[in-house]
């Protein structure tokens, strides 16, 4: 990752700022929801589908994260 946000050690100061981090989760989770309820929507207690199902909720999760923070930093300047 080549921007100076994402150098520092801190994860509050990567949150929010990163477009590369941001870019890697939207491209993530529009593969992974697609694939889960193609693959392992009709067997959804299967080991396979619950781990790819944490996979996504965790890849929109931080993505979520990322943009509430986003758009907090922006309001609050």
């Amino acid at each position: 990752m080549a921007c100076d946000d994402c150098l520092s050690t801190a994860f509050k100061r990567k949150l929010g700022r990163c477009k590369t981090c941001a870019w890697q989760l939207i491209i993530l989770s529009g593969l992974c929801w697609p694939l889960w309820y193609w693959l392992y929507a009709s067997t959804p207690k299967a080991v396979e589908s619950i781990a790819l199902l944490f996979f996504c909720c965790s890849f929109t999760g931080l993505l979520l994260l990322h943009g509430v923070v986003w758009i907090y930093r922006r309001l609050a300047g």
